[in-house]
């Protein structure tokens, strides 16, 4: 199974961005593919309907990773209680086409206690692009982002629901996938 994992933040140290890379290595270790959309990396032009967009290598290539997706897993920070601009952006060249029937796992990373702004919204947007939400959804958030030299979690925690949520929303993918 071939998954996608849209990390959100256009900032270099993004603990949003070590939660994604953990949810790549957690879905790599169960055999399947993940692949890591990081846009910061991979910044997209700001979107606007009335432009064409073909030619464009990377708005292509976010259209054909996500085409190609069996399951899908989104990572924003919170800012303001809702997702990242370039995570909506990003969001914004994306159609129901992209989503529809698909698994989809949200994930977010706060500096308050949780994501709940952010992890509600991704669910609405999820909704309206036709994807499948997963039941399970991860919130890291306040001391829990602490990570080590490696950028892994330290917090035992944090491990155990990345490893939880994932788990869920690879059976939910495998089942929708029969």
């Amino acid at each position: 199974m071939k998954v996608i994992v849209l990390a959100g933040s256009n900032r270099k140290a993004a603990s949003s961005r070590n939660l994604a890379q953990a949810i790549v290595l957690q879905i790599r270790e169960k055999g399947h593919e993940a692949v890591l959309v990081d846009l910061y990396g991979q910044p997209l032009p700001l979107f606007d309907p009335d432009q064409d967009y073909s030619g464009n290598p990377i708005v292509e290539e976010l259209l054909a990773v996500f085409y190609l997706a069996q399951g899908i897993v989104l990572v924003s920070p919170e800012y303001h209680g809702t997702i990242s601009g370039v995570l909506k952006n990003a969001l914004d060249f994306l159609v129901y086409e992209h989503f529809d029937g698909k698994p989809v796992l949200s994930a977010a990373s706060s500096g308050g206690v949780a994501a709940f702004g952010a992890l509600n919204q991704l669910q609405s947007i999820v909704r309206n692009l036709h994807g499948i939400n997963s039941p399970e959804w991860i919130s890291v958030g306040s001391s829990e982002r602490a990570t080590d030299t490696n950028g892994e979690f330290v917090e035992p925690r944090v491990q155990s629901r990345i490893r939880q949520a994932t788990d869920y929303f690879l059976k939910l993918a495998i089942q929708l996938g029969k």
